[in-house]
C-alpha cells in the first residue's frame, strides 16, 4: 500500500518557474524522510533535494540552492518541488522518494531510499 506519485512536470523556457508534487499514501510524512531525485538522459540519477524526518529540515544539492524549495504538507501527505529560475540543466526526469533512515536524508545515495515514485519529466527548453 506504499505508494508515491509524483506531477507537475512540463515544458517551462529557461528562466521559468514549475512545482512538483508527490503524493503518498501508505505512510506518513513525519515518519520518513523524503526526498527529490533527477535523471538526465545518459547520466546517473542526482540527488536534487530532501526534508528529513528528524528535524524537517531541508537540504540541497549545491547545483539548486537559491532556485529550489522543497516543502511538506503533512495533512495533505504531499511534498511539493518548487522550482524557479529553471535552466536547460534542469531537464530530466525527477522522482520523489522516501526512506526511513535515521540519518540526515542528504547523507543517502539513491539506492538508500526505500521507496520510489513513477517519475515526472521536467524539459527546460527555449
Amino acid at each position: 500500500q506504499l505508494q508515491l506519485v509524483e506531477s507537475g512536470g512540463g515544458l517551462v523556457e529557461p528562466g521559468g518557474s514549475l512545482r512538483l508534487s508527490c503524493v503518498v499514501s501508505g505512510f506518513t510524512l513525519a515518519s520518513f524522510s523524503t526526498g527529490w531525485f533527477r535523471q538526465a538522459p545518459g547520466k546517473e540519477r542526482e540527488w536534487v533535494s530532501c526534508i528529513s524526518k528528524q528535524d524537517g529540515s531541508p537540504h540541497y544539492a549545491d547545483s539548486v540552492k537559491g532556485r529550489f524549495t522543497i516543502l511538506r504538507d503533512t495533512f495533505k501527505n504531499t511534498v511539493y518541488l518548487q522550482m524557479n529560475s529553471l535552466k536547460p540543466v534542469d531537464t530530466g526526469v525527477y522522482y520523489c522518494a522516501a526512506t526511513a533512515g535515521g540519518r540526515y536524508c542528504s547523507e543517502y545515495v539513491p539506492s538508500e531510499y526505500d521507496y520510489w515514485g513513477q517519475g515526472t519529466q521536467v524539459t527546460v527548453s527555449s
